[in-house]
C-alpha cells in the first residue's frame, strides 16, 4: 500500500474569524441540519471531516476527483442548530467540518481518509495553523463499522511507520448530526480570495495538498 503523507507548517498570520464577523444589524441565520439539497446529489455517498478552519478543508476536498460537492458547517458536538459566532468563539462542543458528497466509483473512503490525514497536521492538539480551540481539533466521523475500520487502520498504518514524531490525537468518532454554515461561509475560499487568512493560510495549505496528491486532484485543480 502506498501512503501518501504530509505535515502541515504551522502559519502564524491571521485567523479563521479574520473579516466574517456577522453584520450585527441583520438577523442571524440559524443553521439547521443538512440533507441533499437538490436531487442530483442523492446518487453520492456522504462523508464528515474536521480539521481546522473549514475553508480550509472545503477548499482541499473540492479540488479532489469525485468529489461532487463539499459543505461546511458544524459537527461533533452536542448542541443543535449552531450558529458560527458560538462555535468560532469555543461556545459550543462542536467542531468546523464539512459534508463530502462522493462518487465511490471514481474515489473511495479510503482515499478521503488518506487525503484527511495527509492534509493537516493530525498531532495537534485542538489546533491547526494559527487557529487555536477544540472547534478546530481533528475529527474522522464514521457512519458504520466498515468506516471506523478503515479510518482506525489508515491511522494505525501511519503510527506504525512513524510518519510523525508526536502521538496522533484525531478523534475518530460516530457521526451524529451535521449543520451548514450561514450561506457566506460557503465556497469562501473561492469567493474572497483577497481575504488575508485566504491568502496567507488557505491557499498556501491547498497547495500544499496539491503538490503531494497531485493523483488525486480533479483535471481543471493540477
Amino acid at each position: 500500500m502506498k501512503l501518501t503523507f504530509i505535515i502541515m507548517a504551522l502559519v502564524l498570520s491571521g485567523a479563521c474569524q479574520s473579516g466574517t464577523k456577522t453584520d450585527k444589524t441583520k438577523p442571524v441565520v440559524v443553521a439547521e441540519a443538512v440533507k441533499p439539497a437538490t436531487q442530483d446529489l442523492q446518487q453520492y455517498e456522504r462523508a464528515y471531516f474536521a480539521s481546522g478552519c473549514f475553508w480550509c478543508v472545503e477548499a482541499i476536498y473540492e479540488s479532489v476527483k469525485g468529489v461532487k460537492e463539499v459543505i461546511s458547517g458544524y459537527s461533533g458536538g452536542t448542541e443543535e442548530n449552531p450558529t458560527y459566532e458560538q462555535v468560532a468563539y469555543g461556545k459550543t462542543t462542536h467542531a468546523e467540518a464539512v459534508e463530502v458528497y462522493y462518487d465511490p466509483k471514481v474515489i473511495s473512503f479510503f482515499q478521503l481518509v488518506q487525503v484527511f490525514y495527509g492534509s493537516h497536521d493530525p498531532t495537534s492538539f485542538n489546533r491547526q495553523g494559527p487557529d487555536r480551540g477544540a472547534q478546530y481539533r481533528s475529527i474522522a466521523f464514521y457512519q458504520n463499522e466498515e468506516e471506523k475500520k478503515i479510518i482506525e487502520s489508515y491511522k494505525s498504518a501511519l503510527e506504525d511507520s512513524k510518519v510523525y514524531d508526536r502521538p496522533i490525537v484525531t478523534e475518530v468518532t460516530e457521526f451524529k448530526t451535521f449543520y451548514k454554515a450561514e450561506d457566506y461561509h460557503q465556497d469562501y475560499e473561492r469567493k474572497n480570495p483577497n481575504n488575508s487568512y485566504i491568502r496567507n493560510v488557505s491557499i498556501p495549505r491547498l497547495n500544499r495538498f496539491k503538490s503531494n496528491f497531485q493523483e488525486f486532484l480533479k483535471e481543471a485543480s493540477h
